[in-house]
């Protein structure tokens, strides 16, 4: 654990989800894997489907709204609406075709493997003070039996822009009525974990898995409260 700033009475911490409780890309990685499966044998049209071809679509909806960004998972039904509608279906059988898709997605979505690690320290964590979930992304805590930790979970797009953008941090210290000084977030990325905590007035902690350097890091563009390699070290804090 290494401090680069003064770090006030901690009595709360929120908490990052994807990439800082559980590596995100094994199940990212097949998640897309069996949406793209799936979507070639809903239409024989669709069989030899390219994997990557939906981003022509998700590029044309983030032109026609620019802050869709906010709201990844109505991004991705946006998207996969008008795929179908480009495939000349009507309306109805869009929605419900981008609706099928999305279930799909979430099926998969969740089935992470959160460490025994996390579990145990969630639980030490969680006994002393209340702990707060933000994440920008669409997995759902409690397919993952992670949301019983939680005081509450917000989601960018139904709780405010995405992070960096102030909005759920500042949600986060309302509810919990507490001072922001006295809140911790922990993530792992430098600018929408770190920095969006920093400028929202809450302290930050810099979850470092990948062995990076801070003072050389082109995220760096300011510094955390403290940075760690485990996330178990935070019980120490308490």
């Amino acid at each position: 654990m290494r401090f680069y700033r003064p770090l006030s009475p901690v009595r709360a911490m929120t908490f990052d989800l994807d990439d800082t409780l559980y590596d995100n890309r094994p199940v990212m990685d097949k998640t897309e894997e069996e949406v793209i499966a799936f979507i070639r044998q809903y239409d024989p049209r669709f069989s030899e489907l390219p994997a990557d071809y939906i981003n022509v679509f998700r590029d044309r909806i983030r032109r026609q709204q620019p802050e869709i960004f906010h709201d990844v998972s109505r991004w991705r039904l946006l998207s996969w609406r008008t795929f179908f509608l480009h495939y000349g279906y009507t309306a109805t059988r869009a929605q419900a075709g981008a609706d099928a898709v999305m279930a799909h997605f979430a099926q998969w979505r969740s089935r992470i493997d959160v460490p025994q690690s996390t579990h145990d320290t969630l639980t030490a964590l969680a006994a002393k003070i209340p702990l707060v979930a933000i994440t920008n992304g669409n997995m759902e805590p409690e397919k993952c039996g992670l949301a019983d930790y939680f005081t509450f979970i917000l989601k960018a797009g139904p709780d405010g822009r995405a992070k960096p953008f102030y909005d759920m941090y500042r949600t986060a210290a309302q509810r919990l009525a507490l001072p922001a000084e006295n809140i911790l977030h922990v993530g792992d990325n430098l600018n929408t974990d770190v920095e969006g905590a920093l400028c929202s007035g809450m302290q930050a902690c810099w979850i470092n898995l990948d062995g990076r350097d801070v003072y050389h890091d082109p995220e760096t563009r300011l510094l955390p409260h403290i940075e760690i390699t485990q996330l178990d070290s935070l019980t120490g804090l308490l």
